[in-house]
């Protein structure tokens, strides 16, 4: 096995280890499992990654409580000075890590670059937001009483991100988190550890530099018996997870019963409606990005389409000869003249396979594509457009993590926002429309139910200003920009009685 540019770039070798554990120490355990991270576009591996033991997870957790309880006293804003010395440490490695991450994950080398940006991005608005973790004054009812109240730093973050995202999520939770006072530890997706080690090396050697403590840990687990013991430890107060519906209800029924916190950024079956008004150049494009971008592994991928009747065919026509330009751009995803990768393991390959064929004993019609292409090494897949559903069917109503689109006919605005609503996730929406009467009643209490509603953009692509998250069964949490720093914060109340009484509230009369 030879070591792939991108990797001697980044300063990695092909064995690293998997466990950073603070104090400039990564680990040298050798008998807690390997991982092998595999090019999704050759299959070949890409190096060895040496998994984490359980000594090893204890030594980070001791470790993480000792620099907590320092970073907890530091300024908020000289949190913020850490957080910028990473961001430009990123800037400095965007080419090659963004390169890393279509080489791992398999998305193309656009949408890798436009993940470390994110990163960057996030560290941008930590740095800012360390001057802005505001709290309220309030105005007592008892007289010579001030009342006010103010946000501390919770304790130790836990991050279990996602391989579709291999980076940018612990970037979003890390430093947030960072600037509220936290300190975390990450376990990423066993799928992508490499771009994990990358993104510690590169961010810890900037606060080494910058004579800042550890803020940064990280573990990988050859199987779950680690990632369980993380979800269940009572010295976590917050758990992040990215993932499945499946795997998140568990997590945060694990952390609900020791009632610790979790954030939870689940599954989502996003839609978007075109009705009679819309402006298709823009519409198409959008529908098309959002159903094939990252190959469907984003949690925001379009994932059904309602088209007003009048317009049905038009659009199913122009989407299928969008398609088609498409899969003669379905290649390497580190070649930025591709429009598609691959997914990103043989296993998205087979649930592909397996909805499509549900999908047909249902009574979808293919419209396009729908097969695997197994004339090539990697795991490359033509997207498919599926029709003759109803929103209804059981596999519309699940989230396939590959590129589908169920398209739908609607007559009445109403009834297409209701068949959006009518899926048990609720992450992101759009319509496209020029009727600024529709786009209102989208946006309404009564339109849609997601935690992102968008007009006349398509469903993924959000901004790392707003709160990123969903409601049902995306699990409710909040990350990214807004107020979705107060997730990594505690909440305190205080009141001070500056007279010579002491009245008690609500009027109550207590003397001895």
């Amino acid at each position: 096995m030879s070591l792939h540019p991108v990797l001697s770039a980044l300063g990695l070798s092909e064995n690293e280890s998997g466990t950073y554990l603070g104090n400039d120490e990564w680990s040298k355990t050798s008998d807690a499992g390997v991982l092998e991270p595999v090019n999704p576009t050759t299959g070949d591996v890409l190096g060895k990654v040496l998994a984490s033991s359980q000594s090893d997870y204890d030594t980070i957790v001791e470790r993480a409580q000792a620099s907590f309880k320092v970073w907890r006293k530091t300024p908020a804003p000289r949190r913020g000075e850490a957080i910028r010395l990473c961001a430009d440490a990123l800037r400095a490695h965007k080419d090659a890590l963004g390169s890393l991450v279509a080489l791992e994950m398999g998305k193309s080398k656009p949408e890798g670059d436009g993940e470390v940006q994110e990163m960057i991005d996030i560290g941008d608005f930590a740095v800012g937001l360390s001057r802005q973790l505001y709290g309220l004054t309030m105005h007592s009812e008892r007289p010579g009483h001030r009342m006010y109240e103010q946000w501390h730093p919770l304790g130790l973050i836990g991050i279990i991100s996602a391989f579709n995202f291999p980076v940018a999520v612990w970037a979003w939770n890390s430093f947030i988190a960072a600037v509220c006072g936290d300190v975390t530890i990450w376990k990423p997706s066993p799928k992508t550890p490499l771009s994990a080690i990358a993104s510690m090396k590169i961010c810890n050697e900037a606060l080494k530099a910058g004579g800042f403590p550890d803020l940064f840990f990280l573990f990988n687990d050859a199987g779950t018996e680690l990632a369980q013991t993380f979800v269940d430890d009572k010295r976590i107060a917050l758990v992040s997870f990215t993932g499945s519906t499946k795997v998140g209800r568990n997590v945060g029924e694990r952390v609900a019963a020791r009632m610790g916190r979790s954030l939870l950024e689940l599954g989502g079956n996003n839609a978007i409606i075109v009705d009679e008004s819309a402006d298709l150049k823009m519409a198409i494009p959008a529908i098309v990005f959002g159903a094939v971008g990252t190959a469907g592994q984003r949690c925001t991928t379009t994932r059904r389409l309602f088209v007003h009747e009048s317009i049905y065919d038009d659009v199913l026509s122009k989407l299928k000869t969008a398609y088609a330009q498409v899969e003669k751009k379905i290649g390497d995803p580190t070649d930025p003249a591709n429009l598609m990768g691959p997914l990103n393991s043989q296993d998205g390959v087979k649930g592909f396979l397996a909805a499509i064929e549900k999908a047909k004993a249902s009574g979808g019609i293919i419209e396009s594509g729908g097969k695997a292409l197994s004339d090539r090494k990697g795991n490359f897949v033509l997207p498919a457009i599926v029709t003759g559903l109803a929103n209804t069917a059981e596999i519309v109503q699940h989230e396939t993590f590959a590129p589908i689109l169920y398209v739908m006919k609607y007559r009445d605005l109403d009834d297409a926002i209701d068949m959006q609503n009518d899926v048990p996730q609720g992450l992101s929406s759009s319509i496209f429309t020029t009727n600024l009467k529709r786009a209102e009643a989208f946006l309404a209490a009564s339109g849609s139910d997601c935690g992102i509603a968008n007009v006349n953009i398509g469903t993924s692509g959000a901004e790392i200003g707003g709160a990123f998250g969903g409601e049902k069964e995306t699990g409710g949490g909040r990350e990214s920009g807004s107020d979705a720093w107060r997730a990594y914060m505690r909440r305190q109340t205080n009141t001070i009685n500056y007279s010579d009484a002491l009245p008690l509230a609500q009027g109550i009369k207590f003397d001895l």
